[in-house]
């Protein structure tokens, strides 16, 4: 069912909901579940609808370039990067706004580097880092969580993984921070944090393409050097293609991961009783992870557009639709959660959609749960005094809600 009798999205995203979005959520979802606010353009809160769309291969991204009516489609978007430009002087754009044969061909290249075996190779590593931070948390006594271990555990991870020194790791961190804002939508974001996005973006370019010409002298054992190598071979990879997916790789590596960690944690100091059962049981935390995913999720919403005429349950949707879903708001459905609003960590496996679904399944899913897992393990396990040391703040993100500050003393 279709209707307008919603909040509009200016409040659902204002500053006042940032800490906990979630009655907001289910106001939207109760009242309006499917709820057209324009003429082709739909918001999505339901589980239903939302996990239909990131399944349906009808619904997609509209590029520049792509006959397709709508708001996103009919030309280049306000915010999109103009300084990555291929022959013709159309923007590259990354697999995650791809849609096939290219988004196959781009994620298939890197796909290698994120599988459960490969990441399970990555648990020792993951681990020795794990304890290195913990360690110097602990010492310090009270600490800044995001500054002391949830946003250097990942980006070391990724960087290592990539082949970046670690003296340009706290670099990648200022650049990362302002690539996430702007996943925001275009309307929530001002010309200034547009140009800083800009900014951000064709530094990290610079940074890469330099890199990238080091790698190809003189080859590594790592992804950037892999990628490198299939960029020479032939068409397959350009080196445009190449600058955006290690932009994209270094910036979702980074921001879920960090936003996992730090949103775990908190719900879990909120909830002394779950922490106190990862705690006594470090098997849980597996499931523990998934639930906090589903409970509070690194990505709280994604867009498609309707690349043909379809439908979203019983609701006609005309080609070039544009559909925003909620994951924040799926992933607290009771049509889909039981009790969707209690934290539970020993919760049997839910069907949530922090990782999307369909061909745009986040890559690098089984590394940031291996993250998550070791992390929010080892912090229950040698801290048991943790515990909160003031009041969190909030980044200014939408797309990638994430905690700004979490002061905390370990003991």
């Amino acid at each position: 069912m279709t209707t307008t009798d919603a909040p509009d999205l200016a409040t659902l995203f204002s500053p006042e909901h940032r800490a906990d979005p979630y009655p907001a959520y289910r106001r939207w979802r109760d009242n309006a579940p499917v709820a057209e606010l324009a003429p082709g353009f739909l918001v999505l809160s339901s589980h239903e609808a939302c996990s239909a769309v990131l399944r349906d291969p009808a619904f997609g991204h509209a590029g520049p370039d792509d006959d397709v009516p709508g708001p996103l489609g009919g030309g280049r978007p306000r915010g999109s990067d103009t300084s990555l430009l291929d022959d013709d002087g159309r923007p590259v754009i990354s697999f995650l706004g791809l849609n096939p044969p290219d988004h196959t061909r781009l994620r298939r290249l890197v796909s290698k580097a994120f599988t459960a075996r490969t990441v399970a190779g990555l648990v020792p590593r993951v681990e020795e880092i794990t304890t290195e931070l913990i360690d110097a948390a602990l010492d310090a006594g009270e600490v800044d969580l995001l500054k002391a271990l949830a946003e250097p555990l990942p980006v070391r991870i990724i960087s290592e993984m990539l082949g970046v020194p670690a003296s340009d790791h706290e670099r990648f961190a200022g650049w990362s921070h302002a690539m996430a804002r702007g996943t925001d939508p275009a309307f929530l974001l001002s010309d200034e944090t547009l140009a800083a996005v800009s900014t951000a973006r064709e530094e990290y370019s610079d940074y890469f393409r330099e890199l990238a010409a080091r790698r190809r002298a003189d080859p590594g054992d790592d992804l950037l050097s892999a990628l490198v190598g299939v960029s020479d071979a032939g068409d397959t990879l350009t080196e445009n293609e190449l600058l955006v997916t290690c932009i994209l790789l270094l910036t979702a590596g980074h921001e879920t991961t960090v936003n996992l960690i730090g949103n775990g944690t908190l719900a879990l100091l909120r909830h002394p009783e779950q922490l106190a059962a990862l705690r006594d049981d470090p098997d849980v935390a597996e499931p523990a992870v998934e639930e906090l995913l589903r409970y509070d999720s690194p990505v709280q919403l994604t867009v498609r557009q309707a690349l043909q005429d379809t439908a979203i349950g019983d609701v006609a949707t005309p080609r070039g639709t544009v559909a925003l879903t909620l994951v924040g708001a799926a992933n607290r459905d009771p049509a889909a959660h039981e009790d969707p609003g209690r934290l539970d960590v020993t919760r049997p496996p839910s069907r949530h959609l922090a990782f999307g679904q369909g061909i745009h399944f986040c890559l690098g899913a089984p590394l940031a749960r291996a993250e998550g897992r070791t992390a929010l393990r080892e912090l229950a396990r040698r801290a048991p005094d943790l515990r909160l040391a003031g009041e969190p703040s909030w980044k200014e993100n939408v797309t990638l809600r994430g905690l700004a500050t979490l002061p905390v003393t370990l003991r």
